[in-house]
């Protein structure tokens, strides 16, 4: 039995009797329903979104950069498709928005948005910064530049947000390896401290990178990272994080670790103190 059907045309096909149809299924959408037992997860709940709209939707949003790859992409979120309906069921977003046979790419037997196509719509549709951060996993996952998406929003100049997608492709990072890490690097940008780079290499006495840094600044030798929880439950990831941090800061380094319960302020300011002991005077914020 497949996952996630479409009860009508199982029963239509002979597949399925309607008690059948109730007794192994529960329903996911309006005529969509998933087997019991089976979890309704974001690729499941996309593939019966799909067939809600009658196979004729294309997936855009964050659903599709999940089928593209990217990482990070909540589980609930809901399911954006280019299609026209007047009775969109709770966990379906559908939009009438104009799109080309060149904005579709197939995926599973589904018609999904392209990459440069799906960035174009999670730009548009999001608020900033969960735009960037879904932005940043597409990039991250497929390598997507920023402009990839200038043809689309040259081509559909008259579309809204138009504006608010050109700042999200400006803030984008391929490097960021976390929504967290992508929010940090936001509030240093909005707090005004000059744009970090990512995934900057930090090489031994041989030449060889032991160390890639979440963000900084090169020039200042000053290193801004985001410290996950990984390491309270792995003695050996705590070991290595330590003697890396005593690597780093033996290169010269400023390094300053942000963590979970760090308040935005506290963040700013030890940033801006790393920036005057590295230039005093010379960042004021």
């Amino acid at each position: 039995m497949r996952p996630v059907i479409l009860g009508s045309q199982e029963i239509k096909d002979g597949t399925l009797t309607r008690g059948e149809l109730r007794w192994h299924y529960e329903r996911l959408f309006p005529d969509v329903h998933i087997l019991r037992d089976v979890p309704r997860s974001l690729y499941h709940r996309t593939v019966g979104a799909w067939l809600w709209s009658r196979e004729r939707g294309v997936i855009t949003g964050r659903a599709a950069a999940a089928l593209h790859g990217a990482k990070w992409i909540g589980e609930d979120v809901p399911i954006e498709l280019i299609w026209k309906s007047y009775d969109t069921p709770p966990g379906i977003v559908a939009r009438d928005d104009h799109f080309l046979y060149d904005d579709v790419y197939p995926i599973d037997g589904m018609a999904v948005a392209t990459v440069q196509r799906c960035a174009y719509d999670l730009g548009r549709h999001l608020p900033r910064d969960e735009a960037v951060v879904c932005l940043d996993a597409l990039s991250n996952a497929t390598g997507l530049r920023a402009e990839w998406v200038s043809p689309i929003a040259d081509r559909y100049k008259g579309a809204r947000h138009i504006r608010r997608l050109r700042t999200a492709l400006d803030l984008m990072d391929g490097g960021a390896q976390s929504p967290k890490e992508t929010r940090l690097r936001l509030l240093l940008i909005d707090a005004g401290f000059p744009r970090p780079a990512t995934q900057i290499p930090v090489c031994d006495d041989y030449g060889a990178p032991f160390a890639f840094l979440d963000m900084g600044w090169e020039d200042a030798g000053i290193a801004v990272e985001y410290d996950g929880d990984h390491h309270r439950t792995h003695r050996g990831q705590y070991v290595w994080d330590e003697r890396r941090l005593r690597m780093i800061r033996d290169r010269g380094w400023r390094h300053v670790k942000v963590i979970a319960e760090d308040r935005p302020y506290d963040v700013i300011e030890r940033v801006r103190r790393a920036w005057a002991e590295r230039e005093p005077g010379a960042m004021v914020v």
